[in-house]
């Protein structure tokens, strides 16, 4: 299936010490992350920003993928990322923080930190209704494109295929039941106002990981997708600050 233009993955940055793998989140693509990457590229960074399975083309493929297809992608573009960079950091939005979760529990002695935006590990109480109505419903409304700013969307999908939502949840119980595997330090960035993923969402990884540092940063301006919002300046100077005191 083609992928548009807009959801191609993204590599900056040139060979060194330090990469930093970017994952984005449920129904977005690498769009979400790609200014956020290039600025800490710029910054003399190796970055790399893969695309998930089923995203960036039709909701339709999404559908036939889960947890197992999109960790496997993450993980390959970090252990490629790993082969040239001795110190690799992971970030990510929304699923894509659960995601970096997953990486730092099964390879929790070569990530070397981790910058979390709103990232998800449980949904509103409604999404326990999932594994019935995945097989009455096919798709429910888009849940993309939580932006405050005007005039700016994250390129989601007009629909949200349910199996794969259903299949999300499944990847939040495995990663929130490992969280204790998690020894690195963590910078947790999360929006005062996000209308997708819940507030004990965060709460989560601040009571159950074994980090001893965590810097937790309220993001007052943004939605959910706060990479592309009010706050975006605010991650990145916040992440490139977090790296280069983690990467000495």
């Amino acid at each position: 299936m083609q992928v548009n233009e807009f959801a191609q993955p993204f590599q900056a940055g040139t060979a060194g010490d330090v990469g930093v793998l970017f994952l984005h989140g449920f129904t977005g693509s690498p769009w979400t992350l790609r200014d956020w990457a290039a600025r800490t590229a710029e910054a003399g960074y190796r970055v790399s920003v893969p695309r998930l399975p089923g995203h960036g083309t039709s909701w339709r493929e999404l559908e036939i993928t889960d947890g197992r297809d999109w960790y496997t992608a993450a993980e390959r573009a970090f252990l490629s990322l790993r082969a040239e960079c001795p110190t690799v950091f992971v970030a990510g939005l929304s699923m894509g923080g659960a995601l970096a979760l997953r990486l730092a529990e099964l390879h929790a002695d070569e990530v070397a930190g981790l910058v979390l935006v709103n990232p998800a590990l449980t949904g509103n109480p409604n999404l326990a209704l999932l594994p019935v109505l995945k097989r009455l419903v096919r798709t429910t409304a888009s849940i993309g494109s939580n932006i405050r700013k005007p005039d700016v969307t994250e390129h989601s999908y007009p629909r949200t295929p349910l199996r794969a939502a259903d299949a999300m949840m499944r990847l939040w119980a495995d990663v929130r039941a490992r969280l204790d595997l998690v020894y690195c330090p963590i910078l947790l960035l999360y929006s005062a106002r996000d209308e997708v993923v819940p507030a004990v969402s965060h709460d989560i990884v601040l009571r159950q990981v074994s980090s001893e540092e965590i810097t937790e940063v309220v993001l007052p301006d943004s939605g959910h997708v706060a990479t592309l919002d009010y706050d975006a300046e605010l991650i990145v100077t916040r992440t490139l600050d977090f790296l280069n005191r983690h990467s000495r």
